[in-house]
């Protein structure tokens, strides 16, 4: 039976309390929840100052209004589901992780972000403060169970507040807290989103360090104006959005196999890449979208600049990891009207490079970044945590070749969203950028 809760006055503190309301989750967590039921962050910002400020910079506030995923979720995945009613459900359960309070209320698709509805709260602090648990064996598809109300849930036992109750939780300690967002099937029962996953098969689960220990470092401070001083955890979950965060990931080395080589013969560059920070693979999360790839150019003692392409290593689907001209993203035309869509540029960069990535493809086959339409995918040639890759460049001087000193550079690049795709569908600049995560050089003499 629902019951309803009565506000009271504590030492002259209006203390606030919640209706009753039992647990609810994932798909059957749609419309059984109204915007009212749930705090606007900006209450929080009255006593959690710091707190309220980092997440108004990180991702989470802008789940629902970054322009990336507002132009592929209303003008790519609403218009597929107009087109194909079988996807409706998946297509509206993209809010369920990226403005909770919307799938909750039903409210789908949610107004534009231009429209300035709650829907721009995307996961907002109430959200994650009232999530008691998750339903099944695997957190995947926001399936955590909600209960909003007067208690708040977080790390820390013992604190008390004026305005709600608190309780210590385990579960938002836990790494799969975040995998029920951050791990997400398709219709088809693709893993288009396994970073969890990944986590737990890899060295930093085994060692107990979560997600939490890189994505919100603690600190010394105070978590609301109250508190008194003690660790806390920065909310600033910074991830791939965010170049400080990128930068360093993967450290490259590199050598030649000789250091003097003579003008007509072949030179050999090896470049080890190692994943020496994340505690998944690189690239994760939405990794249809990601673009990850090693460039190596070669400079000779006259400044003349050579693009050396990545050698081969053989193995079954390699093509899609190394930079081609060709076309891919043909069932853009399923969501655009247009059937007899041609494709875009698969990679746009230059060809011959390295590419670390898990090719998405659609039930045709066809290399997509729609992931609700994603059945099936290509090799998995990604970095995973403490994993080093060594690539060779095998170089045939060039007959033009000065000599004397040669530099090789290597570059590991980061893109948020394929460029051909992102010019496609004038996403903003800013949201394609290229970040340069590491660098390294080597050199070598040419000599007759």
């Amino acid at each position: 039976m629902r019951r309803v809760g009565r506000s009271m006055v504590i030492a002259g503190v209006l203390v606030l309390a919640w209706p009753v309301h039992a647990a609810v989750s994932g798909a059957d967590a749609k419309g059984t929840l109204s915007y009212d039921r749930f705090e606007r962050s900006a209450v929080c910002a009255s006593c959690h100052v710091d707190i309220y400020q980092q997440w108004t910079q990180a991702m989470m506030s802008q789940a629902f209004t970054h322009h990336w995923d507002e132009i592929e979720y209303f003008e790519l995945a609403v218009e597929h589901a107009r087109r194909d009613p079988a996807l409706q459900d998946a297509v509206d359960g993209c809010n369920g992780c990226h403005t909770p309070m919307a799938y909750l209320a039903g409210d789908l698709p949610p107004p534009r972000p231009s429209e300035g509805s709650r829907a721009n709260e995307s996961v907002n602090c109430d959200v994650c403060h009232t999530i008691t648990g998750f339903a099944g064996d695997t957190p995947f598809n926001f399936n955590w169970t909600i209960e909003p109300g007067r208690t708040k849930y977080g790390n820390k036992p013992g604190l008390v507040s004026p305005h709600h109750d608190t309780a210590e939780s385990d579960f938002i300690k836990s790494a799969e807290f975040c995998g029920t967002c951050h791990n997400e099937q398709s219709p088809h029962g693709a893993w288009v989103k396994s970073t969890q996953l990944e986590w737990a098969a890899g060295p930093y689960a085994a060692e107990g360090v979560p997600c939490h220990r890189c994505h919100m470092p603690a600190a010394m401070g105070r978590n609301a104006k109250m508190a008194e001083e003690g660790l806390v955890s920065q909310h600033l979950f910074h991830g791939a959005h965010d170049p400080g965060k990128l930068r360093g990931a993967v450290e490259l080395r590199m050598h030649p196999q000789e250091r003097e080589i003579l003008f007509d013969d072949t030179a050999v560059i090896k470049v080890q890449l190692f994943n020496a920070k994340a505690g998944h693979k690189i690239p994760s999360g939405s990794v249809e979208d990601r673009l990850v790839w090693l460039h190596v150019e070669a400079t000779d003692s006259d400044g003349k600049t050579y693009h050396l392409p990545v050698d081969a290593k053989h193995f079954a689907g390699e093509e899609y990891t190394i930079a081609a001209d060709v076309l891919a993203y043909q069932d853009l035309g399923l969501a655009r009207g247009d059937p007899d869509f041609a494709g875009l540029p698969r990679d746009g960069v230059p060809v011959g490079d390295r590419i670390f990535r898990m090719p998405y493809f659609d039930p045709q086959g066809r290399m997509t970044i729609m992931q609700w339409n994603t059945k099936s995918f290509g090799p998995d040639y990604r970095i995973g945590p403490r994993e080093t890759i060594i690539e060779t460049f095998s170089w045939p001087l060039p007959s033009d070749i000065a000599l004397g000193p040669v530099t090789v550079t290597a570059t590991l690049n980061y893109q948020l969203l394929v460029e051909p795709v992102a010019r496609f569908l004038n996403v903003p600049p800013e949201e394609y950028r290229t970040t340069i995560i590491n660098a390294a050089t080597t050199t070598f003499a040419v000599y007759d």
